[in-house]
């Protein structure tokens, strides 16, 4: 019986750790998609391409985020959950201080074109 709860262990180790770097991935992915769009976007003087560029970070750091969450399930130690608890807050309040960025500029935006 102990071998095959080392074996489900294992096995959820390695499947955890795959889950979460294909999350990081997903959000390298859009945050290099996003920051392209929104050059392109500059180099076309399009307005909106701070809240594009808000709006892909926002979207980023969730998935980034999420890998970290995974990866509470995996942590052997009291040491690495302080640290991932440190990166999950940080990340949170990165995320709370990029949404209100979009909410201001979308309000910019709209002061913009009603004038």
């Amino acid at each position: 019986m102990e071998m095959v709860l080392s074996f489900i262990d294992t096995n959820l180790y390695y499947f955890v750790e795959l889950c979460t770097s294909i999350m990081e991935l997903f959000g390298v992915v859009i945050l290099v998609y996003t920051a392209i769009k929104s050059f392109i976007g500059w180099i076309r003087h399009d307005n909106s391409i701070r809240l594009m560029l808000a709006q892909g970070i926002a979207l980023a750091l969730e998935f980034k985020l999420g890998g970290e969450v995974l990866r509470t399930v995996v942590v052997r130690e009291w040491s690495e959950l302080g640290i991932l608890g440190a990166i999950i807050l940080l990340r949170g309040v990165l995320t709370f201080l990029i949404h209100w960025e979009i909410e201001n500029e979308k309000k910019e935006i709209v002061n913009s074109t009603a004038e």
